[in-house]
């Protein structure tokens, strides 16, 4: 407890890892060379130290990445790291400081221990579903997370690998949470476990956890945590500014205010109107939008993306700067990282890095297996378990992503229900499987229902309920996807907002290598059709890129959706008004209107 090691980003110089004398403050910069580092940890004798050089992600830089892996250095003298294992993470150690474990793949999540001077490794246990390992610093106990649970078990090891599980008959587990848990840790001691759940740290005793009972006591899990969360402003400037001379398409019915005048104060729009309606107050930036339009932020209803690599949150994330400069001032992503996309989105809050508003479902509630993705759901209570730990850090929103039984399904929508959270679906491919989860009453339909036409019992059906449909029509199914007829039909990779913005090597591949195919092979205007029908119908349609193209992608869902019939006011509507509808948002964006946040 004498020491603390940390590891540092900036998105030029890279990382650095660095030990700070917690009694003097003094620092000292080990000399690990330039590249990304993450999860340093200490050896039990306080004398070297272990982390991880992890390659660039697909926003961080690519160089410096040679020689990835875990690495080991002494922090006396002027000792070079080694490289230990070109795999595994999570590096720690237990009661010894001549050897250390790794979460490892071997047929499956596994712990894995590495020999410090000879590199040997030896696998210690299996297991199915396991997202952390954590040894305890005196070797007795070994801490596991699995279906985002916390348990712990006996540490033991003999000549071949231990599969372990929950259920485990060979040796005693318990299960320590109540609700869901990760980042694991233990005390020096090796007598207590801690383990959080978005701002909330948990903390459970082993002493004599697995001793021989000598009551009919049982161990009591961990149901409440301690609040660690803080509080920290969110940018806002106090600037007056006017927009003076343009069209304004307000989205606000079909109200098109032409030689408008626009006031924003803050974050907040003050006037909208006519330039004789709209006094300009004295000291605001004007801005001379003659012969422009202004219009509401495009609102992104199904975005995908990266927002951070390893828990790197870049300083700026060009996926992000590109989807602003095209416009994109909101996005809702129903799958991503739950830990980096909920940083990436209080970063944003507070004015540290320059992004839309970002809202999102984060991980999936998947029904397949998949360690750190599957959520298993067998009745009521097991939904809400797993809604709650989402709303926990920071979601109003789950995926419900193929749960393979209607009765999962509609168990997830209850919880949401019972817990104020909206349910987006995967809409998978089949038209029975999407109607009926129109009929459980899903907040949307994710994706493009597999069809090139619909008659009207679909549309009568449809519109009695108040779910959405976000079609994704540049990943539309059942032909041809709408996204490549905008590299077919115009040259993207030569798109000079896109090209600031976005890497090359990002782009060219895919854009400008193009194949071509009769228009009417483009099965995304019959999906879009579709969508104009159901529009008309009265449900809420809404646009979302699937990030497809940063940016760009957006203004490709909106020009697919007049290639289907839409009016120009409609088509804009669906990544205005609509999305901001489908959120409950509609009170603050998606429309110019005075009271509202300026996204513009």
């Amino acid at each position: 407890g004498k020491k603390l090691a940390y590891v540092t980003w900036d998105d030029q110089k890279q990382g650095q890892i660095i030990v700070r004398d917690v009694a003097s403050g003094r620092e000292q910069v080990l000399d690990t060379g330039m590249g990304k580092f993450v999860e340093p940890v200490f050896a039990p004798d306080g004398k070297s130290l272990v982390y991880r050089k992890i390659r660039g992600g697909y926003i961080t830089p690519d160089t410096y990445d040679l020689n990835a892996g875990v690495y080991h250095i002494s922090l006396e003298g002027d000792a070079e790291p080694r490289l230990l294992s070109e795999s595994g993470s999570q590096p720690q150690f237990g009661d010894r400081s001549d050897r250390v474990f790794l979460l490892a793949y071997d047929g499956g999540p596994a712990l894995k221990s590495v020999d410090i001077e000879t590199k040997a490794q030896r696998t210690l246990y299996k297991s199915e579903h396991a997202t952390e390992f954590r040894v305890s610093p005196d070797g007795k106990h070994l801490a596991f997370a699995e279906r985002f649970k916390v348990f712990v078990t006996p540490f033991v090891e003999r000549g071949a690998p231990i599969s372990i599980s929950p259920n485990d008959r060979q040796f005693p587990v318990q299960q320590l949470s109540v609700r869901a848990g990760e980042n694991i840790s233990w005390t020096a001691d090796g007598q207590n476990l801690y383990w959080s759940l978005g701002p909330e740290l948990y903390q459970a005793s082993v002493a004599g956890l697995f001793a021989i009972p000598t009551d009919e006591s049982e161990f009591a899990k961990v149901e409440n945590g301690l609040d660690i969360s803080f509080e920290a402003p969110s940018a806002i400037h106090d600037e007056t500014v006017a927009f003076v001379g343009g069209q304004v398409i307000t989205m606000n019915g079909e109200q098109v205010i032409e030689n408008g005048t626009v006031v924003v104060r803050g974050n907040k729009i003050v006037a909208v109107g006519t330039a004789d309606e709209v006094n300009v107050p004295a000291g605001a930036t004007v801005i001379d939008t003659t012969g422009k339009t202004v219009m509401p932020g495009l609102f992104d209803g199904h975005a995908h993306g990266p927002q951070g690599d390893n828990e790197i949150i870049p300083e700026q994330n060009w996926k992000a700067y590109a989807s602003m400069a095209f416009g994109v001032t909101s996005i809702h992503d129903p799958s991503n990282d739950t830990t980096q996309i909920f940083a990436a989105s209080e970063l944003q809050k507070a004015g540290l890095i320059a992004a839309p508003r970002t809202f999102s479902t984060g991980t999936i509630l998947y029904g397949a297996n998949g360690p750190g993705y599957t959520a298993h759901v067998d009745d009521l209570d097991d939904a809400k378990f797993h809604l709650e730990r989402l709303q926990k850090v920071g979601a109003f929103s789950v995926k419900s992503y193929n749960q393979p039984r209607r009765n999962q399904r509609q168990q997830v929508i209850q919880a949401g229900r019972e817990l104020g959270m909206m349910v987006v679906p995967e809409g998978g491919s089949l038209l029975q499987h999407n109607l009926s989860m129109v009929a459980d009453g899903h907040t949307t339909i994710e994706h493009s229902i597999p069809v090139a036409e619909i008659y009207n019992d679909i549309e009568q059906f449809w519109e009695q309920t108040n779910v959405a449909y976000t079609p994704t029509l540049g990943v539309a199914y059942g032909g041809i996807w709408g996204e490549n007829y905008w590299y077919a039909e115009t040259d993207v990779w030569q798109h000079p907002k896109l090209s600031k913005f976005v890497p090359q090597e990002a782009v060219v591949g895919q854009a400008m290598r193009r194949e071509k195919a009769p228009h009417n092979h483009y099965n995304h205007i019959n999906n879009a059709s579709v969508a104009d029908r159901l529009g008309d119908a009265g449900v809420n349609v809404v646009s979302g890129s699937h990030g497809q193209r940063e940016g760009l992608a957006q203004h490709w869902e909106i020009w697919m959706m007049a290639q289907g019939g839409m009016t120009p006011l409609e088509a804009l509507a669906t990544s205005t008004i609509n999305p901001a509808r489908e959120f409950g948002m509609d009170k603050y964006i998606g429309s110019i209107e005075t009271g509202k946040l300026a996204d513009i």
